[in-house]
């Protein structure tokens, strides 16, 4: 009987951390006053993507590159306005991806103007497995 209850309690336990992982946090891309690049880095597993955010204003030109040690690392680029959301365990995007940059571009680097004051919404993911990556972005 004791290990029956703890096994429901491992259950329970591994049912709340991957219904909590399963909410798409994104994390905010943060400058260092007066710098105009930043880098973040992580990683994701197969089928699984990490999200990051980036303050900018329209006109201002961005530079974004991803690198990973087995160069399987891409990223999505989306205008403000963009929003990602878990559905059926797929992640559902909806807004306008950028030039280049989006759904199926599976960039590893973009550069250019960008057209509106906001949040931009970067979408990482593997392209073969899991990827260690680390994404750079400057903008001028």
């Amino acid at each position: 009987m004791r290990a029956h209850i703890a096994l429901l309690l491992l259950l329970g336990v591994t049912s709340t951390a991957s219904a909590q992982r399963s909410a798409q946090d994104v994390t905010p891309i943060r400058f260092a006053r007066g710098a105009s690049s930043a880098a973040v880095a992580g990683s994701v597993i197969r089928g699984e993507r990490a999200l990051y955010s980036m303050d900018a204003r329209a006109g201002q030109t961005l530079t974004a590159r991803i690198s990973a040690a087995e160069t399987n690392a891409v990223f999505q680029l989306y205008a403000p306005g963009a929003r990602a959301a878990l559905r059926d365990g797929m992640l559902d995007v909806t807004g306008h991806a950028l030039p280049g940059a989006g759904d199926g571009a599976d960039a590893r680097a973009w550069e250019g103007r960008l057209p509106a004051d906001g949040a931009y919404l970067f979408i990482i993911g593997g392209m073969r497995g899991n990827a260690q990556y680390s994404l750079s972005v400057t903008v001028r």
